[in-house]
This record gives C-alpha cells, sequence and structure tokens, in this order.
C-alpha cells in the first residue's frame, strides 16, 4: 500500500489530470467520477496491482477538486505529454516508490496527510466532535472511523457494496461516491454510505452492537481473560476509591519482534464499569508508547511526551473504548476541561491505541460483528 507522500502526490497529479480530461468533460461531476477516472487509467496501461495504490492519490486529488484548490481542466496548467502505456504497465517507479514501506508508516502518512491538509481537529471542539463520531461508528475500528469523518463528517452508516447487498439487498446508486477504509490485512476498502445505496429497507438494529451497559461481572470476567491472553498479567488493588490502577512492564522479550511482559492493576473495589475503564486507560498507555517500544505489538518508544499529554492521551483512548460499549466515563468532564494543547494530540495514536485496546478485552468491532453475523 503506498505513502500517501506529498512528493509522490505532486508527481501523481499530471497523470490523474490528463485521465481526467480524457473521461470528464468540465459539465461532468469529477467529484463523484472515481469510478471513470479509474477506468480512464486502466486504459492508459494502469495494472491491476496498481489500482489500489493509485485509488489513494485519485480520491485525495478529488477532495482537492472538491475543495476549490485543483480545477482539473484549468488552461494555466496544460495538459501533460502522453505517458505512453510502458510507465503504467510495469510498478511507476515515481507513484510508488514508498509502497514497501510497513503497513504502520503507511496509516500513519495517510491520516497525517488528510488532517495537515484539511486543518480539522486544531480546535477542541473539532476533536470533541471527532471523538462522538468515532463512538457512533461502531461498526468501524477508530481510526478507520476517522477516515470516515475526514471524508463525509455526516455520515450515519456504511458498509461495503458486498456487505450491502449480501445483509441487506442493498446497492450503491449510479455515480455513487465511494470511502476510503484501511483493510484488516491491507491495502484499502471503498465503502459507501446509506444516503448512497438504494434497495431494501435497513432494519433499525442494523447496525447496533451489543453495548456493556452497567457491564456484569461475567462480561467483565470475559474481558479480564482476553486481556491476560496478551501476556497481561493482572493484579487485583484493595485500595481506596482515590486510587485506580497502574501499569508497567515485568520482562522484555529477547526477540526485536517479540511481546514484552506487562503487569496492570486495578482496584477491585470500584464498580465493574470504572474498573473497565481504568484497564482500558492502563492498556492504552502500553499501546500509544508511553512505557517505550514494544516490537511484537509495532508500538513505538513515546516516553518523551510531557505527563499531562500522556495522561490526556490514555484517557482520551479509554473514553473513545468506554463510550463506544455503552459505558459513560468520569473522562468525559475532565477532557472538556482540557484547553490549549489539541494541536499536540496526536489523533492517529490515540485512534490506534483505541482500536487496539477494543482488540486486547476481545470487545473490537469485527469481533462483534462476527459474533453477530
Amino acid at each position: 500500500m503506498p505513502v500517501l507522500d506529498p512528493g509522490t502526490y505532486e508527481n501523481s497529479k499530471p497523470v490523474i489530470r490528463a485521465a481526467i480530461r480524457e473521461a470528464l468533460s468540465p459539465a461532468d461531476d469529477v467529484v463523484g467520477s472515481i469510478r471513470a477516472i479509474m477506468a480512464a487509467l486502466q486504459k492508459q496501461g494502469l495494472t491491476d496491482d496498481a489500482q489500489a495504490p493509485m485509488a489513494v492519490y485519485v480520491s485525495f486529488f478529488l477532495e482537492e477538486v472538491h475543495a476549490g484548490l485543483i480545477d482539473p481542466f484549468a488552461q494555466e496548467d496544460p495538459r501533460p505529454e502522453p505517458v505512453g502505456r510502458a510507465p503504467l504497465s510495469r510498478k511507476p517507479p515515481d507513484l510508488f516508490a514508498h509502497a514497501d514501506l510497513g503497513r504502520h508508516d503507511t496509516e500513519r502518512a495517510l491520516i497525517d496527510q488528510l488532517v495537515a491538509a484539511t486543518r480539522l481537529y486544531d480546535t477542541g471542539q473539532s476533536v470533541r466532535e471527532l471523538t462522538d463520531f468515532i463512538v457512533r461508528l461502531r461498526a468501524f475500528a477508530p481510526f478507520n472511523a476517522m477516515l470516515l469523518h475526514i471524508q463525509k463528517p455526516g455520515l450515519t452508516h456504511a458498509a461495503s457494496a458486498k456487505d450491502w447487498w449480501q445483509r441487506f439487498g442493498r446497492a450503491p446508486t449510479r455515480g455513487a461516491r465511494p470511502l476510503l477504509v484501511l483493510r484488516t490485512m491491507g491495502p484499502v476498502d471503498f465503502v459507501f454510505d446509506i444516503l448512497d445505496t438504494e434497495g431494501g429497507p435497513v432494519p433499525d438494529h442494523a447496525f447496533s452492537f451489543p453495548t456493556l451497559g452497567n457491564l456484569s461481572q461475567d462480561r467483565l470476567r470475559a474481558i479480564l481473560k482476553s486481556v491476560a491472553r496478551e501476556r497481561i498479567m493482572l493484579l487485583e488493588l484493595d485500595a481506596g476509591d482515590g486510587r485506580a490502577g497502574w501499569i508497567r512492564p515485568l520482562t522484555y522479550s529477547k526477540s526485536k519482534m517479540g511481546k514484552h511482559v506487562y503487569e496492570l492493576a486495578y482496584n477491585r473495589n470500584h464498580p465493574a464499569a470504572t474498573r473497565f475503564v481504568t484497564i482500558a486507560h492502563e492498556l492504552a498507555h502500553l499501546y500509544l508508547g508511553h512505557l517505550g517500544p514494544d516490537g511484537g505489538r509495532r508500538v513505538p518508544d513515546r516516553r518523551h511526551l510531557p505527563l499531562d499529554l500522556r495522561e490526556v492521551e490514555a484517557e482520551t483512548a479509554a473514553y473513545l473504548v468506554a463510550k463506544r460499549n455503552g459505558l459513560t466515563p468520569r473522562s468525559e468532564s475532565y477532557l472538556s476541561r482540557y484547553k490549549g494543547a489539541f494541536a499536540d494530540l496526536d489523533l492517529y495514536a490515540i485512534t490506534r491505541a483505541a482500536n487496539a485496546v477494543e482488540t486486547a478485552m476481545g470487545i473490537s468491532a469485527q469481533t462483534l460483528w462476527n459474533a453477530k453475523a
């Protein structure tokens, strides 16, 4: 999967413009014509393997067209010389020079580029709107929900064309504009807003997932078992209300890609829902890199962050996990008071960590969807 790199994107623009001018006219809906553009690129020699990488660049190009930053038919930006079939029939070295980078770097580059270009999340209100959106879109992993919010903030329900048809007898309407998400085993998937589909009715509960509500002891025990399977030793604390929990590394793997062993403590005297939030908060510290690097979990070293920022990141991730599972943590009011540092929040790291926490607890969106199906 390619990195959405600014230099690579600049190199791809002439190719995308040429495809647009071949397939469309200024009177057409350019922004909603990704299929026609991709078809024109295929005629130029775009291989099957290169379609998904190029689709990422085409989608971002169309975002800039929609924002009025690019006019693909502008006279002052003449159509480039024909690129010929040979460069596109092979793996284009200029357009996809970074295709061999790891998935972690790929996802970060994609999201960082989109956030930087749109300047979406530079205020407290905008971050709060994002977290509320991620909470509502329970069917998607947190970082994919973030990608969908960047592309279409008013989205309520989305699914792939295959899922729409198999589950609800619906299909994308003619000219429907797909939205990009990252696929679990790479590279990308296209999904469609419910408003861009037609066909059978969608039941009210179609996208509802089991919520934890007040969180029963049985449900909490299942979560604890799932966490323990991740080489995380659990310790019950007999403490007062003012002490919630902590996490620390116990042993370090000798293998570069091995998982370290951790000890996570939580206050057994707290209600089950509070213990849930505590565990999510401490796991977030781990997956946010606040304890140092962990190659087996693809966790970077972020110990350099100030203490208050580390706490806010962990609490934000725990807030997302709790709210997405039917709980209302006390962190909600805490986060609303955090002023002036939203530009320092790494939203990519937070949403990735929230997804890792849900997976470790056995409550990820994909796990629940599979169970319901």
